[in-house]
């Protein structure tokens, strides 16, 4: 079984940066590809970023690109997400999720789910 806490979220104002932390217990972490989605109220989740489980290769939607970096320490068992350039329409909840295959952008492809940390960019 794997757990999954986020934390690092808050408020910024725009143009603002936060670094999300997802920590991961368990003894698969290293072997897990991670993902990061948001959901806005009233809005489906999105995917936001997705990372390999050795961190050889990123992905992420273009609304972020440039501006957000996914990353991991698979020696803390932890995954990152730096957002940078915040805008106030990155406003949501952001969850961490973890899979044991290849991840990817879809929800349903990921196995655990963090509880989710807010961030809310001021305009």
């Amino acid at each position: 079984q794997v757990q999954l806490v986020e934390s690092g979220g808050g408020l910024v104002q725009a143009g603002g940066s936060l670094r999300l932390s997802c920590a991961s217990s368990g003894r698969t972490f290293s072997s897990n590809a991670m993902g990061w989605f948001r959901q806005a109220p009233g809005k489906e989740r999105e995917f936001v970023a997705a990372i390999t489980w050795n961190g050889a290769s990123t992905h992420y939607v273009d609304s972020v690109k440039g501006r957000f970096t996914i990353s991991r320490d698979n020696a803390k068992n932890t995954a990152y997400l730096q957002m940078n350039s915040l805008k106030p329409e990155d406003t949501a909840v952001y969850y961490c999720a973890a899979d044991r295959g290849p991840g990817g952008t879809r929800p349903d492809a990921y196995e655990y789910w963090g509880q989710g940390t807010q961030v809310t960019v001021s305009s």
